[in-house]
């Protein structure tokens, strides 16, 4: 008898944003799976095509807009189901299925209604669910790594957020704050760790307002650190995202307490201004900030520090602005993520205050910011010539296939001349020269 060939329907997923959508996409190749479906990387293969959306900035969502019709071009040689998952599903809705160009529209707590969706869409239908969730947090799936080094993995801890910060629009699309259970967090560090993975990194809206509790335990963040921690000594452990309106003594001194917890912290500020930031609703004042930054520095010297931040908000005046600059000259930051405020409709902000810095005004300001962390850059890497560091080796640097890469603890990115290593090895290299975001080094 002629043995019959199975068609196992392929998924293509693009992600964008933050580290959180690389673990949500890893979570829903992970739940297709178990319903018969298969990753691809192929676009031109694929029989379903996803995007994995944020919302932070308008720009991302104008990307997509972009995406959904080269999605569209797949259907000109045969049947494609096209979907739009995560944040932006969220904020829009039903205004993603009336362009008739996408059939799925599910949000980041509808994931497990996926292989329904599809089922339904491939007969016809188009299909949202958006439903926001108070317990959704994915504990029990084993997410299929799409990392292609094998050598650092994400790990969710917690979803949603609870601050309402005015100008973000991530607790209307990601839902309220839950933590995840302690133990299948270790459980899945485990599982990384035992098949082959050096380093995780452990990803929340708000890592440090994690908490979980039973009736017989009491997890915070510090606690469930120090746990990942005690897994093994050669595994890595990061972190991301601190708020520094929630971050402890106890985190920092867990820190210093391991070495395989990596000595950086991303620590967004959004503004040196405490009328800004009362305005944002950040919860916290420039001095409360430079205390943190200080506390820091006492216990771990050498800790890497970056952060965010956000020029031109709404009534932002020159006062306010010089306010941040002489914020980033003080810390002196090693890198950061630098954006003019863009407008998220459904913010507190966007309901509130009027969006009333001129372009011109955000971009000059916004430029003034780059060019002092860019001199604050390379005083930091400077600082580190003749150091050295143990680096976990992530593979060949991208301009020269002699050399390799890798970061060292404080998240610096080193380069070095090494044809004997390979992914996943710690090397020891010291600092030679630098340029403002890359560590040049040899191996010692």
């Amino acid at each position: 008898m002629e043995s019959q060939s199975i068609n196992i329907p392929k998924v293509y997923i693009e992600t964008y944003g933050c580290q959180m959508n690389v673990n949500d996409s890893e979570v829903i190749f992970s739940i297709l799976a178990q319903h018969g479906y298969a990753r691809t990387e192929s676009m031109d293969e694929a029989d379903v095509i996803m995007a994995n959306t944020c919302s932070v900035r308008d720009n991302a969502e104008q990307r997509i807009w972009g995406r959904i019709e080269q999605f569209n071009l797949q259907r000109r040689n045969r049947t494609v189901i096209i979907g739009i998952l995560g944040c932006m599903a969220e904020r829009l809705k039903d205004k993603l299925l009336e362009t008739g160009k996408v059939d799925i529209v599910a949000g980041p707590d509808a994931y497990r209604s996926l292989p329904e969706l599809l089922a339904a869409a491939g007969d016809g239908h188009p299909q949202i669910n958006v439903m926001l969730s108070r317990e959704e947090t994915y504990a029990d799936i084993k997410p299929v790594r799409t990392d292609r080094n094998g050598v650092s993995a994400f790990i969710s801890i917690m979803r949603g957020c609870n601050n309402v910060c005015s100008y973000c629009v991530v607790p209307y699309t990601r839902g309220a704050e839950r933590s995840r259970d302690a133990h299948t967090i270790v459980r899945e560090a485990c599982d990384c760790f035992n098949a082959g993975y050096k380093e995780v990194t452990l990803l929340g809206q708000n890592v440090d307002s994690y908490h979980w509790k039973t009736e017989t335990e009491d997890v915070n963040f510090a606690n469930l650190l120090e746990m990942v921690a005690q897994i093994s000594p050669e595994l890595r452990v990061r972190f991301s995202t601190s708020n520094p309106q929630d971050f402890s003594d106890e985190v920092i001194e867990v820190m210093a307490k391991y070495e395989n917890i990596c000595k950086h912290i991303h620590f967004p500020v959004q503004s040196g201004s405490n009328r800004m930031l009362e305005k944002m609703r950040r919860r916290y004042t420039r001095e409360w900030y430079l205390e943190r930054v200080a506390k820091i520095r006492s216990i771990i010297p050498d800790c890497g520090l970056t952060t965010d931040v956000i020029a031109g908000f709404c009534s932002e005046t020159e006062e306010d602005h010089k306010d941040t600059l002489s914020l980033f000259d003080e810390v002196g930051f090693d890198t950061a993520f630098m954006f003019y405020y863009s407008e998220r409709p459904g913010t507190i902000a966007a309901r509130n205050y009027p969006d009333d810095v001129d372009i011109e005004t955000k971009t000059r300001r916004l430029n003034e910011i780059i060019a002092l962390q860019g001199r604050k850059s390379m005083e930091s890497y400077q600082r580190d010539l003749g150091k050295r560091f143990r680096v976990l080796v992530e593979g060949p640097s991208k301009k020269n296939q002699e050399e390799l890469c890798g970061r060292a603890s404080n998240n610096k990115m080193c380069v070095w001349p090494d044809t004997e290593h390979k992914a996943g090895d710690y090397v020891d290299v010291e600092v030679l020269n630098c340029t403002s975001a890359t560590l040049i080094c040899k191996l010692v």
